[in-house]
């Protein structure tokens, strides 16, 4: 096997979680933004938060993957664009259902609302994240030697 093939996937994860520490940045930042601006404990505005947050990283994720992590199986086809919204999705349900999960049980134990937040924030992005790698790597920019759905 060559050496690029052994070392394509961890540099490829390394690539990827570099652009993740900027995706967390852009995440966690309007996040708190907008609790600083709109104070709230409200499950609905909490999502509400959490899936614009999430939505600003996703497209800051997209266009740095695309010009750097998987630019050699990047394409910009209608279909992977297609995968990629797809896969944002279910990342974006993981990531509302743990953050919002996360903090009730923060809650409960009587965790201070800001760090409750941050720390709830944190499992859901790691969560998130890790499904969000396996599912760029395999289904939207998978390589062209490994197309699972074509033919």
């Amino acid at each position: 096997m060559a050496k690029k093939e052994q070392t394509k996937g961890p540099f490829q994860f390394m690539q990827f979680s570099v652009i993740g520490l900027t995706n967390a940045g852009v995440d966690i930042g309007t996040l708190n933004l907008l609790l600083l601006l709109f104070p709230t404990d409200e499950r609905g505005l909490l999502a509400l938060f959490n899936t614009i947050a999430y939505s600003l990283a996703v497209a800051n994720s997209y266009f740095w993957n695309v010009m750097i992590t998987f630019r050699n199986s990047a394409e910009g086809s209608r279909r992977q664009r297609l995968m990629f919204i797809l896969q944002g999705i279910v990342s974006l349900g993981v990531n509302n259902i743990v953050f919002l999960g996360a903090n009730q049980l923060l809650e409960m134990a009587g965790v201070p609302r800001w760090l409750r937040y941050n720390a709830a924030k944190g499992c859901a992005m790691f969560l998130s994240f890790t499904a969000s790698f396996f599912m760029i790597k395999f289904f939207v920019f998978q390589d062209t030697d490994r197309k699972f759905f074509r033919k």
